[in-house]
């Protein structure tokens, strides 16, 4: 998958990132969410997302497809996910859709915070992280923006509403 510079943003950022498509299967990921899974990204592209979930979560996991279909995010979402190697966290899931140029829905971008990891030095991570790519989004807008193709115009639009979400998470409430 082409890295726009916009997404560029998530290669090796702190926080756990996915894009799904429209129907929950996982078309790209970062670093972070395939070493805190266990994986190799390799093996996570083209799964649903159930797979990293256990059985006893898909109907939380569902719930939360649901309320995207219907609003076009999900905030504020705890959800019990699984790694490779069977052991499981929690999960607080918050997502935003992405549309194509004519305003049709083809996926959404995910964070996921693993609550066994929040603490302060984490939180701090997370808040400058959030700080710099808002303000990387920034430069973007204001110097690529117009050259951009549509795709990569909509890449950037659902990124920006994403990190807008997450600069409204209040970390501290997670520790």
């Amino acid at each position: 998958m082409i890295q726009t510079e916009a997404r560029k943003i998530l290669k090796d950022a702190p926080v756990m990132w996915r894009r799904i498509n429209s129907i929950g299967i996982i078309l790209d990921c970062n670093s972070t969410y395939a070493a805190n899974l266990g994986y190799a990204k390799s093996e996570i592209l083209g799964k649903p997302i159930f797979e990293h979930v256990p059985k006893n979560a898909w109907e939380e996991m569902n719930d939360s497809l649901k309320t995207w279909f219907e609003t076009g995010k999900v905030t504020d979402r705890k959800i019990i996910f699984k790694k490779q190697d069977g052991s499981t966290f929690q999960g607080l899931l918050q997502a935003t859709s992405l549309y194509d140029e004519n305003k049709n829905l083809i996926g959404s971008n995910t964070v996921i915070f693993d609550l066994s990891q929040m603490n302060e030095e984490k939180i701090k991570e997370f808040e400058k992280f959030f700080k710099e790519s808002n303000l990387r989004l920034e430069e973007i807008k204001k110097n690529e923006y117009n050259q951009l193709d549509e795709n990569s115009k909509s890449e950037y639009n659902g990124l920006k509403n994403m990190f807008d979400m997450l600069s409204l998470v209040n970390l501290h409430e997670l520790n």
